[in-house]
């Protein structure tokens, strides 16, 4: 809405004012927004309180018709209806504003059509003293609910124009969300139920699993873990006696600690973390669950393929198992041709008259069973005694096939009587000062079941292969 001109009039006859009369109301004396007006609306507004044009200041000498003829806005008919609607718009507006905050909806934004141009007056704008309206209590969800589902039929461009067919269109939405809690709910409770009966079947089938342990099955929980921890203080006990002292052991963490509580040096151990290659310039490896987890089945193919002694089962079985230096094949073909040179020795002593051996121990010796140390002990003691074989020691529980046997128990024969003791006590220094791989491990006199008194003479493990070079 614009006027007709919004500059100052300048003095002299003014195009559009000849022949025009103030009225009352519009700047006539005693009308309002006149000095001479009793109205309360202020000199620069009219009664519609809008504000009027400013005027220069009047020429001495003129009338107060030529002040209110030249002290106001001339506007048109055209201009002041347009006016009266678009302050009644506002109202309009305003109500709307209203009774949508009071029903918890946010107002309409500002209209499409162009914001009218303010009129420019020297004096402030007059003060907004209408109080802002009071906060209505908080509408109930219901209402809530219909003007939300309302609003975003309404974006979707399908909401009904007439009430029936919102109420229709309401009551089939409140059916399908009604019918939707229904399904949640029941999907609910049978997931519930099915949760219960899997756990009553999981419970009896931990049940059946417990009696299945209890009648030799396989270990679950704490048992597992109490046979595993037995098995590894068995196999450290068992190489803290068997296991040569400058041998290197390769083992996990755990196992690793256990050694070394038995009396291990740290310095003996390898220590094996995931990822390593493989048990490099170790002798022995102790084969543990981590360990048959990390090299799978490389661990006998290539690293270790016989086994000296085994403890425990199942996941829980550590075995002790000798490193092949240059691999898995050439181990086990050395192992061979040991043998074939045991076979040969064995059978030279059973054809020496200084050596007795009893049945057991004549088909171990054939067999090339024995530990090479051991029957070059033998040999060195049918030179100057006559020498008495009792038995070899039984193979190690979990020994692969071909492992050599490393003690026996020998008595020299006496040339004369009451001197047995004696000649035990020179035999057994004989063989403790015997150098490098050729020196016992342990010899103890020890009393038989029989009542004979001989002397346990043991190596160390791993058996040395070689010492009696290759066969003839």
């Amino acid at each position: 809405m614009r006027p007709h001109s919004w500059r100052p009039e300048q003095p002299g006859p003014v195009p559009g004012d000849v022949g025009l009369r103030a009225g009352a109301g519009r700047g006539a004396p005693g009308g309002p927004g006149t000095p001479e007006s009793t109205d309360a609306s202020s000199p620069e507004t009219g009664a519609d309180r809008l504000p009027f044009r400013v005027r220069t200041p009047r020429r001495p000498g003129s009338g107060a018709s030529g002040i209110a003829a030249r002290g106001r806005v001339i506007l048109s008919d055209r201009d002041l209806a347009v006016i009266a609607k678009a302050v009644a718009r506002a109202r309009q507006e305003g109500e709307n504003d209203r009774q949508d905050a009071a029903a918890g909806l946010p107002g309409p934004g500002p209209g499409p059509g162009p914001p009218a141009e303010a009129p420019r007056s020297s004096a402030a704008p007059p003060a907004m003293t209408r109080p802002l309206p009071a906060a209505g209590p908080a509408p109930p969800w219901s209402t809530v609910l219909a003007n939300t589902i309302r609003l975003w039929a309404a974006r979707r461009r399908f909401w009904p124009a007439t009430m029936r067919g919102r109420v229709t269109s309401a009551l089939i939405l409140a059916a399908v969300l009604f019918c939707g809690g229904v399904v949640t709910v029941a999907l609910a409770r049978g997931t519930i139920a099915g949760k219960g009966a899997a756990g009553s079947v999981q419970s009896a089938g931990a049940g059946l699993a417990g009696t299945r342990a209890a009648n030799g099955g396989q270990p679950s929980g704490d048992a597992a873990i109490g046979a595993a921890a037995a098995a590894r203080t068995a196999a450290a006990a068992w190489m803290a006696r068997q296991v040569a002292q400058a041998a290197i052991i390769a083992c996990d963490p755990q196992m690793c600690a256990v050694l070394q509580s038995k009396g291990f040096p740290a310095g003996r151990l390898l220590v094996l973390r995931a990822g390593d290659a493989g048990p490099p310039g170790s002798d022995v490896i102790v084969s543990t669950a981590a360990v048959r987890e990390e090299f799978g089945s490389r661990l006998i193919s290539v690293y270790a393929p016989v086994a000296l002694a085994t403890f425990g089962s199942g996941s829980a079985r550590v075995a002790v198992r000798v490193v092949a230096a240059d691999g898995s094949a050439a181990y086990l073909r050395s192992l061979r041709a040991d043998a074939a040179a045991r076979r040969v020795a064995g059978g030279l002593l059973l054809r020496n008259p200084h050596v007795r051996v009893s049945l057991a121990g004549r088909r171990e010796l054939a067999a090339g069973q024995v530990d090479t140390r051991l029957l070059s002990a033998i040999g060195a003691l049918a030179t100057p005694y006559h020498v008495d074989i009792t038995g070899f020691s039984a193979p190690t529980a979990g020994a692969s096939p071909g492992v050599p046997l490393r003690s026996a128990d020998i008595s020299p024969a006496p040339a004369r009587r009451g001197r047995a003791a004696a000649r035990l006590h020179s035999v057994k220094r004989f063989l403790l000062a015997q150098q490098g791989p050729f020196r016992p491990a342990d010899v103890t006199t020890v009393r038989l079941a029989s009542g004979q008194t001989v002397l346990h003479v043991e190596f160390t493990a791993p058996s040395p292969l070689g010492l009696l070079g290759a066969p003839n």
